[in-house]
């Protein structure tokens, strides 16, 4: 997390691309119902000759890449852990919301500090259960998904427990400024953990509507598993984004001391990612209604720049709110691809215009595309800016597996760019390209995937792992392991570091968070990515 202090980047230049594909998207936006409406009849038109069986073939290096990286979410569990795959952690934050008279010692900590962030943590949970409803199959076939499960309850748990009542959110335990002034293992923490809440004075819609995006997502996923606990969720998901949406205001305003870790430059988008994933887990039209029709010209980005003025904005923020808007472009992709009861005409328009935007950031995905982003390094990775530059390549190959995969289970064979065709097997194809640099396939020769291989990092940016097990070291002299050239004591399996430079060199050094520091939302987007190539597949056309 020390990689998201404000200010430690400008804003970048290669956003340009994704400011292009909300101006075509605004082109779109004005065209009339009838090119719409042909446009979808040209695009499904065509069929292949069928769709594959769930699943197909295990591809073993994604199989073994995903049991590594699943592994991650268990090193950074607080609490009083239970069944623990890591023999290194143990027991911590026990006391966390004691200050609030409330159980907050789950969760996770959010990267290689000691804290725990309401808005990166929900992301993990929605992009855990969205990898979940596509692809447990898949996860299944790998013996994995039972971890998936286990690692999303342990963080849904805290977030339940995180809103006591329907218009208070907890969204912060431990204090940043503390805990940056002392590297010691979770397990011996000595500074206080204070805790920050939204409320109707102090609003935060962005992370409410986040938190009520995975209430609704976990709330599917465990709905055959667990029906009482899925209603819960459920419950705290509507109340979470009537409070988002009936007290708006932003948490970067209302609590300052946020900015400088994760900062927000808006809640428009989270809003309507919340009511897609409401409207999956309720069915309730009014849902749709507010992502379509209400709110779409004020909320719905087409052809405006407004998600990208990244004034103040550092790398991680820049990735959570990128990341937010295009995936909600391709959650909602899903209903134009495979239809609902009850649809209006208003909303299958505002369907296809959002299908339309999904299509355009796929083309520019597809590196021999006539729109192709010239967002890559020279071997391809795709690359935006130094801090944790994996995120967006990871999250990119995500929404091109899934999206051809939505391609393949609706046999829609051809995605149109600028002319020329590609099909669901190009994006796939574009996927593996990212995942394949990451596991070892770079001009570094090493994986930056931690446990995988032969070469990955030996010095991540991790206080647990950097400090041996029966150290004797209080907040301050565990500095002596941060500054260390030995490799980690403890491995801390699983993890993704940030990754290379744009020149593709990576420097393994502990105290260059910028390069070396895992995320637990970076290995959310990773694990996503891994089970939807772990072998070929369709997609379910229903979450219910």
């Amino acid at each position: 997390m020390e990689a998201h202090k404000k200010g430690e980047e400008t804003k970048s230049k290669e956003w340009l691309w994704w400011l292009f594909v909300l101006v075509l998207a605004g082109v779109v936006a004005s065209a009339s119902v009838l090119t719409l409406l042909s446009y979808f009849k040209h695009m499904t038109k065509t069929k292949p000759s069928g769709v594959p069986h769930r699943p197909g073939p295990v591809v073993a290096q994604y199989a073994k890449a995903l049991e590594i990286a699943m592994q991650f979410f268990d090193v950074q569990k607080s609490g009083k852990l239970v069944d623990n795959r890591i023999w290194w952690r143990g027991d911590s934050g026990l006391q966390d919301g004691i200050d609030q008279n409330l159980d907050l010692s789950k969760g996770m900590y959010d990267a290689g500090d000691l804290v725990k962030f309401g808005f990166p943590l929900a992301f993990t949970a929605t992009i855990l259960s969205w990898a979940i409803l596509e692809y447990g199959d898949q996860m299944e076939a790998v013996k994995q998904l039972g971890f998936a499960q286990d690692s999303l309850k342990w963080i849904t748990d805290y977030l339940v427990n995180a809103h006591p009542s329907p218009n208070v959110l907890y969204i912060q335990v431990g204090d940043p400024e503390l805990d940056h002034k002392c590297w010691q293992r979770p397990e011996a923490m000595t500074e206080k953990r204070p805790t920050l809440q939204i409320n109707t004075s102090f609003p935060g819609t962005e992370v409410a509507a986040e938190t009520a995006a995975a209430m609704a997502s976990a709330s599917l996923v465990f709905k055959k598993l667990n029906s009482s606990y899925s209603s819960m969720l459920l419950m705290h998901a509507q109340q979470l984004f009537t409070f988002a949406d009936t007290y708006r205001g932003s948490y970067s305003l209302s609590i300052p001391q946020v900015q400088e870790y994760y900062n927000s430059t808006g809640y428009g988008d989270e809003l309507l990612w919340a009511a897609a994933w409401l409207y999956h887990a309720t069915g309730d039209h009014s849902y749709l209604d507010y992502a379509t029709e209400i709110n779409r010209q004020e909320f719905a980005s087409w052809g405006s720049a407004s998600w990208f003025s990244w004034d103040d904005k550092h790398a991680g923020t820049q990735a959570l709110d990128i990341n937010i808007a295009i995936l909600r472009q391709v959650l909602l992709s899903r209903i134009s691809y495979f239809g609902a009861k009850g649809i209006s005409v208003g909303e299958n328009i505002a369907l296809q215009m959002y299908r339309k935007t999904a299509e355009v950031v796929m083309c520019g995905l597809l590196p021999d595309s006539p729109p192709a982003t010239s967002s890559r390094t020279q071997n391809g990775l795709i690359w935006v800016i130094n801090w944790h530059c994996l995120q967006h390549s990871m999250a990119s190959a995500f929404l091109a597996v899934l999206y051809g995969d939505y391609m393949l289970t609706s046999q829609t064979e051809i995605l149109y760019c600028d002319g020329q065709s590609y099909t669901p097997e190009d994006l796939r194809k574009f996927a593996m390209s990212q995942v394949d640099y990451v596991l070892g396939q770079n001009p570094m020769e090493m994986s930056y995937l931690v446990g995988y291989g032969n070469n990955y990092p030996q010095q991540v940016h991790h206080r647990g792992s950097s400090i041996p097990v029966d150290a004797k070291t209080g907040c301050k002299d565990g500095f002596e392991w941060l500054y260390s050239p030995k490799p980690n004591p403890n491995l801390a399996i699983g993890a993704l570091v940030g990754g290379p430079f744009l020149n593709e060199t990576y420097v393994d050094y502990r105290n260059n968070s910028m390069l070396s520091e895992p995320s637990t939302y970076n290995n959310a987007l990773l694990v996503a990515l891994l089970s939807g190539l772990v072998s070929s597949s369709s997609v379910v056309q229903s979450f219910s």
